[in-house]
């Protein structure tokens, strides 16, 4: 979350005092912000959720998976991803990333076999996927393109945003992302079925409140409907978002002009498919090793990309120890169509994932830094880079003094 102030205390006041928190019929906040964001987004639909978990769930519900499909997603996401595939009752399919930290292409290609259905590219760190390539293999393979875009909030990929690119994407509000009602999610579509099944799939009784669609039969779900108090924060704080990524981007160029020398010493720039459109949320560094690494983040405020806990497939745990509902019948991994699906998983599987997410570190950005404190986090990058790669010795007085804010704010960005 980067700014919460007195625009959203009086939406939501507004919301209250009016008696309008209910959604259909009552209040327009909601239907407000859908046709606001798919504006944003280029496309014609937009869906409010309430989490980016049930966004993910509806989109792939949408789409028509299931049973006996296997879905390819990356070894590095919030384990939403994964979770998402068993609650529709198909296979995760879990391949390695490369050196851009999202899904390696050619992963996606050498891991298609007969039940595989879909792919999701999950815009991590919102930093974009290469979506050219994933998308020419998708066409190739007759493959579903699912965007997760849930911490790519605000990102795009030369030129189009994130959720735009693919056949249908979906995205998370929660207090950790660009954009926040606290929690919330949605779906980007613009095909018109899939756009009333998504609706469907969010809230059951879509139809009942909007009127029916004889193109799209019903199905019962569980209920993921969003309240006007999350329309209405979500009003104000897409206001905000178009200036915030600017100033991220702006930080980010800073910063990686300045330490650009540093490559010298080991300290490269992570690779970036899209850098001039993504979120700039991070500047990440590709390290010769684990252990320089952590020797870095030991001296400056950042955080090491594989120690994230659940972003990383080897703390998903009900999907390592096969546990893919609460109860046996309804268990992916036990249901008779999915047999034949690939649903072996080690905690090694992904080593060469592992390997580059040990060795890349995140330095937070913030569309608050002020050019002083940007150039002190310049000046503590090459600190430490001298003191880590190259043996420099230093005195902690070398290091100026905006370094344990840097850290308490990144310790927030990392937690969703």
């Amino acid at each position: 979350m980067y700014q919460v102030g007195q625009e959203e205390i009086d939406a939501v006041t507004r919301v209250i005092r009016a008696n309008a928190l209910f959604r259909y019929g009552v209040g327009h906040e909601c239907e407000r912000f859908e046709s606001r964001y798919a504006e944003h987004l280029g496309l014609k639909h937009f869906a409010l959720a309430a989490s980016g978990s049930n966004a993910l769930a509806a989109a792939m519900t949408a789409v028509g998976l299931g049973p006996g499909d296997e879905v390819i997603i990356p070894a590095h996401t919030y384990m939403a991803t994964a979770t998402s595939v068993l609650s529709v009752g198909a296979i995760p399919l879990i391949v390695d990333i490369d050196e851009t930290i999202t899904i390696d292409p050619k992963a996606i290609e050498a891991a298609i076999g007969p039940r595989t259905r879909a792919v999701v590219p999950v815009h991590m760190w919102g930093a974009a996927c290469d979506m050219d390539a994933i998308m020419a293999i998708a066409e190739r393979h007759d493959l579903i393109v699912i965007e997760d875009a849930c911490q790519g909030v605000g990102g795009g990929y030369k030129g189009r945003k994130f959720g735009a690119l693919g056949h249908i994407g979906a995205f998370s509000f929660n207090y950790f992302k660009n954009m926040t009602c606290g929690e919330g999610g949605g779906v980007a579509v613009n095909d018109d079925v899939l756009a009333e099944r998504a609706r469907c799939a969010i809230d059951p009784c879509h139809f009942y409140w909007q009127g029916r669609n004889d193109d799209v039969k019903p199905f019962s779900g569980n209920g993921a409907r969003a309240s006007e108090l999350m329309g209405a924060m979500l009003n104000v704080q897409l206001d905000r978002l178009d200036g915030m990524i600017q100033a991220m981007r702006a930080e980010k160029t800073a910063i990686l002009e300045a330490t650009r020398a540093l490559g010298n010493l080991g300290l490269k720039a992570t690779p970036m498919n899209s850098p001039e459109s993504d979120c700039s949320a991070q500047v990440m560094y590709s390290l010769p090793s684990a252990e320089a690494a952590r020797r870095f983040s030991e001296l400056f405020p950042c955080v090491i990309i594989g120690k994230t806990g659940r972003h990383t497939y080897t703390e998903w745990d009900q999907v390592l120890m096969g546990a893919g509902a609460a109860h046996p019948a309804m268990n992916p991994f036990n249901m008779p169509a999915n047999a034949e699906c690939r649903k072996t998983y080690s905690k090694d599987m992904c080593a060469r994932s592992l390997e580059i997410l040990d060795r890349t570190i995140m330095v937070a950005t913030d569309p608050k830094h002020t050019a002083d404190e940007i150039a002190d986090i310049i000046h503590n990058i090459g600190v430490a880079a001298r003191v880590t790669l190259a043996a420099t010795p230093v005195e902690d007085a070398e290091f100026r003094k905006t370094r344990p804010v840097d850290a308490q704010k990144f310790d927030l960005k990392v937690d969703g």
